[in-house]
């Protein structure tokens, strides 16, 4: 009885344990997993991309309407739009300070509408239907689902910039940057943006 029990104990202790092959294992079933969810959504982007390629990309002008003058308490300082338009793909982007400018908020959107803009939105339509967390002495990187909505967040902790991208209603790539800014506030500030109204 008593070895039985030694026996069980060595064998909790070993499953239990972070060893190399538990390790390997469970590293092999992610991959598994995140290329299982990368070939569905491979399926189903290419459905959208013949979709999308169809749609026409929004103009310069209706993109710098969307634009609000002032974000989360910081006014606009700049903008650009076109960006992309010797490609065909239609962007704009702003930023956004504060008084002394000590923070600083920026939005970068590419409408994922026409030939062009399908194509350059495929590899990061990509990048969000994985799952990944990675965390080391400088950043915290992982993937997270907010307010429906798949993102990728990246916070620097050597320097306190956060950044979130993810896909609006799958068609807009929209890439926010907080400066001096932790995640939460970078989230409140794109709620401010109404992103939903783009299409």
């Amino acid at each position: 009885m008593k070895k039985l029990l030694f026996a069980v104990f060595v064998i909790t202790t070993f499953i239990a344990c972070e060893n190399p092959v538990t390790k390997k294992i469970k590293e092999t079933k992610e991959n598994v997993s995140n290329t299982t969810k990368a070939v569905k959504e491979l399926n189903k982007m290419q459905d959208d991309i013949k979709e999308l390629q169809k749609e026409e990309p929004l103009t310069n002008e209706e993109l710098k309407e969307w634009l609000p003058d002032e974000v989360d308490g910081m006014k606009r300082i700049s903008f650009k739009a076109g960006q992309m338009g010797m490609v065909q793909i239609a962007s704009i982007e702003a930023t956004y300070a504060n008084e002394d400018k000590s923070k600083k908020f920026k939005i970068e959107v590419i409408d994922g509408a026409g030939q062009m803009g399908a194509a350059a939105t495929a590899g990061m339509r990509m990048l969000f239907s994985q799952e990944f967390e990675e965390e080391n002495e400088y950043k915290i990187r992982r993937t997270v689902k907010k307010n429906g909505v798949k993102a990728v967040e990246e916070y620097r902790k050597d320097n306190g910039r956060s950044t979130i991208e993810f896909m609006e209603e799958g068609r807009f790539y929209i890439k926010a940057t907080g400066t001096n800014m932790d995640v939460d506030e970078t989230w409140d500030a794109i709620g401010e943006l109404d992103t939903e109204d783009l299409g």
